[in-house]
């Protein structure tokens, strides 16, 4: 019987790597994988459904929830996770030294439904009193000039997002003063300088972060897996096949992550890292599945929400394909 060929676009990540390699086999299924830098992959598959299966930004997964067609449907898998305090970035001369000077500041984000800024205003508006309407936000290019949201919004009057100019970067921009605060997934250039222009506003920020977590119990979700609709509905075993595979995949990772005879990730003190990470977390740290993620899904959707990018809090079990949700027991 022939297998059926579908093909994958998601970043080089340890987590995923044996479907790449093809060491770990997907049930029916060739998986062409396209090993893709996360922005490309979103922008192609959001406006041009490019790929079979992808990794996208949940954000932009639950905006498309809201349109008719609802051309997606995702599985319970979380190729990245990421506490975002470390990612709020402000220009030293901007006078924010706590989290409540960023009212009535300069704010931008590469793109205002982005999700590491729908996380970042989420945790500001929860515990630290940043309204999320505090301010109108300013979004563009980080690095590159150009840049625009991927997805049509239609937000609340009470919410104002607004372009940079068509030759300006943000990274740039706060830099120079001509922005007060950066809310990003990656680290801008400008900070990277190291000229002190730029800083952090958690310059502690494992410390916040893990404070953040033993208070809340969440471990912030980044990207989630979609498939194309089409695809799914006239294949709907493909959903369990691609789950079964991705957990598989992170299974070896774990083990790979806590191998002594040679270190394989170039960590000095992994071991350690792996034996921290359970005493705080628990042995499977970036869970995978529905109910050991389902405070931090409700958490993000209110967010999504609140933010004006749903109309509605989404229920967060009409995010999966209902066979990616349980598995067959012996």
């Amino acid at each position: 019987m022939s297998r059926l060929k579908l093909s994958f676009a998601c970043w080089n990540y340890d987590r995923t790597r044996a479907l790449m390699d093809g060491t770990v086999p997907v049930d029916g299924i060739d998986l062409n994988y396209l090993n893709l830098p996360v922005e490309e992959t979103f922008f192609r598959m959001a406006r041009f459904q490019e790929f079979d299966v992808a990794e996208m930004s949940l954000s932009s997964y639950c905006v498309t929830l809201s349109k008719p067609e609802r051309p997606f449907v995702a599985l319970p898998i979380f190729p990245s996770r990421f506490f975002r305090h470390s990612c709020i970035y402000v220009n030293a001369n901007s006078g924010i030294q706590e989290p409540k000077d960023l009212i009535g500041k300069r704010i931008a984000s590469p793109e205002y439904q982005m999700t590491a800024p729908v996380w970042i205003r989420g945790i500001l508006s929860d515990h630290y009193g940043v309204p999320v309407d505090a301010q109108p936000y300013l979004f563009g290019g980080e690095e590159e000039a150009g840049r625009i949201e991927k997805m049509k919004l239609q937000l609340p009057p009470n919410i104002q997002v607004n372009p940079i100019g068509p030759t300006q970067t943000l990274s740039q921009m706060l830099h120079e003063g001509e922005l007060d605060a950066l809310y990003t997934a990656r680290m801008p250039s400008s900070f990277l300088k190291g000229d002190g222009k730029v800083k952090r506003l958690f310059e502690n920020y494992v410390d916040v972060e893990r404070a953040y977590y033993r208070e809340t119990g969440i471990f912030p979700i980044m990207h989630t897996v979609v498939i194309r609709r089409e695809v799914y509905e006239a294949n709907r075993w493909i959903a369990q096949s691609l789950t079964k595979a991705f957990i598989e995949a992170q299974r070896r990772t774990y083990e790979d992550l806590y191998e002594t005879a040679a270190l394989k990730a170039m960590l000095p003190w992994l071991t350690a890292h792996v034996e921290d990470a359970r005493r705080e977390f628990g042995d499977d740290w970036w869970s995978y599945g529905l109910e050991k993620n389902r405070k931090t899904l409700e958490t993000f959707t209110r967010y999504h929400h609140e933010q004006g990018l749903s109309p509605r809090q989404l229920d967060v079990a009409e995010l999966f394909a209902p066979e990616s949700l349980e598995a067959f027991k012996i």
